[in-house]
């Protein structure tokens, strides 16, 4: 059975059972506790990794009273209720307002849940779709994605989007419809999806993906900017 976490442990633990006298049903327990609390830490680093995450953004570097999300909404998507019901969540509004950092976040917190997160642009869902159509996978590529407990599409809206990107988007949405939550960030209101995609499958994918969805809208200034200006973008050169 290996247990290499508590084979690790053992030297100091035996040690301390030594010293200590403890009951041999006691250094078991600690023994398969410390196995236990390894394997769940490997199993979120592996989850983190196959997640494909961005940038590693998380709570710890999330400044909550900076967003124009209320903190009542961010308090109560941040308890993953939504996800346990699989339902979705669209963010939407301008660029630097903290959609993809918000929704990064939550992503981790997901995983030390014992979530999967599985997180895509556009253009990557695109990429995974496209190379699956080469041999004849597309359905099997989708059923991989729709493992994950939340599927994340980041910054849509930024550029026009091609019949096949679309596509890919839509086929994702539909797997995922009542059976997984898909979160999305964009900087323009699902509404106007339309603008940037076939309307046709616009108003499929939008009709599936707001059926059972939370929508917060971000707004002002872009912190990125706002950053830049202020000169904290960047290390002041000596």
């Amino acid at each position: 059975m290996r247990f290499p976490y508590a084979r690790k442990a053992a030297p100091e633990v035996l040690a301390t059972a030594r010293a200590q006298r403890w009951d041999p049903a006691e250094v078991v327990r600690v023994l398969l506790h410390e196995e236990v609390v390894g394997r769940d830490s490997a199993t979120r680093r592996n989850r983190r990794k196959s997640a494909g995450f961005p940038s590693g953004k998380t709570f710890s570097s999330w400044r909550g009273e900076d967003s124009t999300i209320s903190q009542a909404t961010q308090n109560a998507l941040m308890t993953l209720e939504w996800v346990n019901r699989t339902e979705n969540l669209v963010i939407a509004g301008p660029s630097g307002t903290g959609k993809s950092h918000f929704a990064e976040a939550l992503s981790h917190l997901a995983i030390e849940k014992d979530l999967r997160v599985a997180w895509f642009t556009l253009e990557s869902l695109s990429a995974t779709v496209g190379r699956a159509k080469i041999d004849g996978s597309v359905s099997r590529a989708i059923g991989r994605i729709c493992r994950s407990d939340v599927i994340v599409i980041d910054d849509i809206g930024l550029l026009p989007v091609s019949h096949e990107t679309s596509e890919a988007f839509y086929r994702v949405v539909d797997a995922a419809y009542e059976r997984r939550s898909v979160a999305v960030t964009s900087n323009i209101h699902p509404s106007g999806f339309d603008t940037i995609m076939p309307k046709t499958l616009a108003t499929a994918t939008v009709d599936r993906l707001m059926h059972h969805a939370h929508l917060v809208e971000t707004s002002g200034d872009s912190h990125r900017l706002a950053e830049a200006l202020s000169g904290r973008g960047v290390i002041p050169l000596t």
